[in-house]
């Protein structure tokens, strides 16, 4: 792999490591109820089709990192057609922080999409 190729790979995994617990929390927040990681997979899928930064695999461990944070709990409760699923929902503490994380992604979007010539601030 060449310098460049690395360089975008690391610039994308750093990038990608907030978003995705920030989009984890929206997803939580907007279920009607709680849900396993297959549905929130499902539901990252339906709404974007290029969800390379959200492989169903690598949601597990940030969701594990939100509930031991505290901002999503989890219950494991027995499945018809398979193993045990884990369900998880969101706390309100995860709200609270949901809050303040979108309004940090707002202003930072604003930013980036200004400076790189995309935004209407003249």
């Amino acid at each position: 792999m060449d310098e460049e190729r690395k360089t975008t790979k690391k610039f994308r995994k750093e990038l990608n490591a907030g978003i995705v617990s920030l989009i984890l929390l929206a997803i939580l927040d907007r279920a009607a109820e709680p849900m396993y990681g297959y549905q929130i997979a499902k539901s990252i899928e339906s709404s974007d089709q290029d969800v390379s930064m959200m492989k169903q695999g690598a949601l597990y461990p940030v969701l594990r990192s939100l509930e031991s944070a505290g901002l999503a709990s989890s219950r494991v409760e027995p499945s018809v057609s398979g193993p045990p699923r884990r369900y998880y929902e969101i706390t309100d503490r995860g709200r609270a922080t949901l809050a303040e994380w979108t309004q940090i992604w707002m202003n930072t979007s604003r930013i980036v999409t200004s400076v790189l010539g995309g935004g209407n601030n003249d």
